[in-house]
């Protein structure tokens, strides 16, 4: 029987190496510099690998490792370099990024270098064999060797934005070389780097800049005291000192180590650590754990590494079975790069904070996306610890059907902690209940200090953001209380310890409307029972809504799925629709055409951005779509909405390309999954950007799955319509996952649709074939 089971494990195994290996990047010249890096990474940890002038280099990232200043930094950049150099002008040269095992390898001339990220333990392993005996030098790097003045334009890194406060400082590390007998004896030295936050931070700044200081005590603090980093290490290596020199514009030290012995084998790690701890000692012992359980003796234990290194290399074998998406012709590079780009997403699969949307785990130096923007490696425009609910989602929808729905917790999560956070705003600043959660968020919860404004007018609620985007929108909190109602829905995962926060959420809404109406005259609802949802906000687009039909179709669309504030649900308006003039463009003798579509909101004073919130009812809200009544309202919001259709694009977050999908537009959602998806404009073709944020953009990729998700798989009800907007010429072979624990794999080959497989079974009877249908 074990043997029987160890050969299906081997098949499968097997076939999700065909269905990633069409992916892996090989790349035979060595790069330029840091924009020419490869991802990897596993767990929460994410590298940017990439071999310059002979030098194999890689910047290393961790999940949630936030400074007093709420930046996001690396921890560090390390360098090898072998002698003699095999990579230095060679013809033999490959770099290659193994998807099905989740590592990358560089090879020349004999020489084999694998690095890769331990998806279940915080440590990184880079493991080298020479053909030929090779002495190796590692060189850790670091340029918070020092404070760092934030200069200007630099506080974009941070939740001060463009309002750092005078002599604000990204304060240095601690570094040092540790004799052997701080820690245990053991063959090989040491180097710990870490930093460690002080008691007051920027969460400080933001309790008091937002008058919630007596409730102070009450609230979640993320930053205070914590500590994140780790320490090198590995056997036959010895300390050789330490230089000074510049990179990319960025002045650094290097931490010097040299085998002691030239090797055909060679192998060094570096164990993370992060957590708020009240001393740095108590940090400092917790570290020594990771590194005990590798060596326990003083060296490396092989049987742990062998078996880390299994059960690292099974979990991406059990990742890509989870689903794929390969196809052919004009669509191969885009199905390959939405595989590269759910990698991506892979590597901070185990993380406690969510993935950012403004690079995640893989920036690089900023000079090579903005010269005039040339800060440390930490830099990423719009922040590290703050939040863009907007741009986050796209990061997350795409994970249902994928089958990665056991990635969404980090998300779920940072909501969930900041739940009590949220719910104190709604008491002090207006005496009601509920969870307000604003767009513009910090890991703790209020709001981004720079937006919220420094400067603001006496008298102004202090609820509110002080900025012309940001006012009033605070709906995008729902988007996440419907990822998580449709986790149970797909998986049929235990929410209970979410509910709490959906309920809060909508109870906010409930209770701060009335309030508001309250305040304007006596009745709290409109003559027709509905609650008024003004002022409100439809995205950061219309301002000074009054009934937003994104925000109404969400308090619906949740309401509903949740089924427990029937109440509530009987109140909520209507979405506003509108008529629209359209012309014939070939024949201006003829009337014009009245054409319904879905109105932004009922009225609006003004429009900020370039975002379409009229179709938001259609993705993510699915109140319109195809097999659902009225149809033609939301196809015609998409042609005639004149704002619908001047903001029209494929960059960054725009989602035009998955409402086409979701409206069953094949033609529309060809061109605009195409270019959605189509290389990136640096050398690893996933990495895009940095469109409206930073480079990778990660609200990009994320969009680009969604909308080839959407073209190939949708439901409605208990249907599941295959093939809803995929062009009938594009040969496809595909696994994606839909509600009620279901799996569907189809194969279109040359018009015809075969090797159909759902499971289970019985829901084979809900499929609807549809690529004859679509338009």
């Amino acid at each position: 029987m074990k043997r029987i089971y160890l050969i299906i494990i081997l098949i499968l195994v097997g076939v999700s190496a065909l269905w990633s290996q069409h992916a892996n990047v090989v790349w035979n010249t060595p790069s330029r510099n840091s924009s020419e890096s490869m991802p990897c990474g596993g767990g929460d940890i994410g590298m940017n690998v990439w071999v310059e002038e002979g030098d194999v280099l890689f910047y290393l990232s961790r999940s949630g490792t936030f400074d007093e200043n709420n930046c996001l930094l690396k921890q560090g950049r390390f360098r090898i370099r072998l002698s003699p150099n095999p990579f230095k002008e060679t013809k033999e040269f490959r770099q290659e990024l193994m998807l099905n095992d989740g590592f990358v390898e560089i090879s020349a001339e004999g020489t084999r270098i694998q690095i890769w990220a331990d998806v279940f333990h915080p440590v990184v392993h880079v493991e080298i064999v020479n053909a030929r005996p090779l002495q190796a030098e590692i060189f850790y790097e670091n340029w918070r060797y020092r404070d760092r003045p934030i200069r200007k334009g630099e506080g974009q890194q941070c939740s001060y934005k463009w309002a750092p406060p005078q002599g604000a400082v990204t304060s240095a590390d601690t570094i040092r070389p540790l004799p052997n007998s701080q820690f245990f004896t053991l063959n090989s030295p040491l180097i710990t780097f870490y930093h460690r936050n002080p008691e007051e931070t920027v969460f400080d700044v933001a309790v008091s800049q937002q008058g919630m200081d007596t409730v102070k005590s009450r609230l979640m603090n993320p930053l205070k005291n914590l500590t994140f980093g780790g320490c090198l290490s590995g056997e036959n290596l010895e300390y050789a000192g330490i230089s000074d020199a510049v990179y990319a514009g960025t002045d650094y030290r290097a931490w010097k180590f040299r085998s002691s012995k030239v090797s055909r084998k060679q192998h060094f790690f570096v164990v993370l650590h992060t957590d708020q701890t009240e001393t740095e000692e108590q940090w400092i012992q917790d570290l020594q754990v990771g590194l005990r359980r590798i060596m326990p003796h003083g060296k490396v234990s092989m049987k742990v590494l062998s078996q880390d290194k299994k059960q690292t290399r099974q979990w991406w074998n059990v990742f890509w079975q989870r689903s794929f998406i390969v196809a052919e012709g004009e669509a191969g590079e885009i199905t390959r790069n939405y595989t590269l780009f759910r990698y991506m997403l892979g590597c901070n699969a185990y993380g406690n904070v969510p993935t950012k949307f403004n690079g995640g785990l893989f920036t690089f130096d900023p000079l090579h996306i903005d010269p005039k923007q040339a800060f440390t490696p930490d830099y990423r425009k719009w922040g590290g610890g703050t939040m863009t609910a907007q741009n986050q989602r796209l990061v997350y929808w795409p994970m249902l059907k994928s089958g990665d729905s056991d990635m969404m917790p980090a998300q779920f999560d940072f909501y969930n902690r900041m739940l009590k956070n949220a719910e104190l705003r709604s008491r002090v600043y207006w005496r009601h209940g509920g969870a307000c959660f604003c767009e513009q968020i910090e890991n703790f919860g209020l709001p981004n200090p720079a937006e919220y404004g420094f400067k603001r007018p006496e008298g102004f609620d202090k609820g509110l953001e002080y900025n012309a985007w940001l006012e009033y929108e605070w709906d995008t909190a729902l988007e996440f209380c419907q990822m998580i109602l449709e986790t149970n829905n797909y998986t049929d995962a235990d929410i209970t310890s979410y509910l709490p926060l959906i309920e809060s959420s909508l109870t906010f809404f409930d209770e701060h409307y009335r309030m508001l109406a309250s305040r304007r005259g006596r009745k709290e609802l409109d003559g027709e029972g509905h609650l008024i949802l003004f002022p409100g906000s439809a995205c950061e687009t219309y301002k000074m809504t009054n009934n937003a039909s994104s925000t109404i179709a969400a308090l619906r669309t949740v309401l509903e799925t949740y089924g427990r504030k029937n109440e509530m649900l009987e109140v909520i308006p209507p979405i506003p629709l509108r008529y629209i003039e359209v012309k014939d463009s070939a024949n201006s003798i003829t009337m014009p055409v009245l054409k319904q579509t879905i109105a932004p909101a009922k009225s609006w004073e003004r429009i900020n951005n370039v975002e379409t919130p009229q179709l938001y009812p259609v993705f993510p809200w699915r109140v319109y779509g195809i097999g659902k009544e009225k149809l033609e309202v939301a196809r015609n919001t998409y042609f005639y909405d004149p704002e619908a259709v001047n903001f029209r694009s494929h960059i960054g977050w725009k989602q035009d390309n998955i409402w086409a999908a979701c409206l069953g537009l094949t033609e529309e959602s060809r061109q605009l999954n195409l270019a959605k998806l189509s290389n990136g404009p640096h050398r690893f073709p996933a990495f895009w950007g940095p469109g409206y944020d930073w480079t990778p953009d990660h609200n990009w990729g994320g969009s680009g799955m969604i909308g080839l998700q959407e073209m190939l798989l949708q439901t409605n009800g208990e249907l599941i319509l295959l093939f809803p907007a995929w062009p009938l010429e594009w040969n496809v072979h595909f696994k994606l996952h839909a509600p009620g624990k279901t799996t569907v794999e189809a194969t279109l080959k040359e018009g015809k649709v075969t090797d159909l497989k759902v499971s289970p079974e019985s829901r084979k009877k809900d499929v609807v074939i549809m690529i004859q249908e679509t338009k």
